[in-house]
């Protein structure tokens, strides 16, 4: 087996490696999940409530 094949098999595997974490990405199952996720950083509130939340516990 040369350079080339090896090249080649890299090359293929990179691709479909590349094929299958974009369509993972783009599965409408995972559309709700990533929706909430997005929304995660922009919370604040959230943040506030369980900081306080901890402040509490630590008192």
């Amino acid at each position: 087996m040369g350079i080339g094949e090896l090249q080649t098999i890299a090359t293929v595997s990179a691709f479909i490696a590349f094929v299958g974490v974009a369509w993972w990405a783009y599965s409408p199952k995972n559309k709700k999940r990533f929706e909430e996720d997005a929304k995660l950083a922009l919370d604040d509130e959230d943040i506030k409530s369980l900081s306080d939340e901890q402040r509490d516990k630590d008192k």
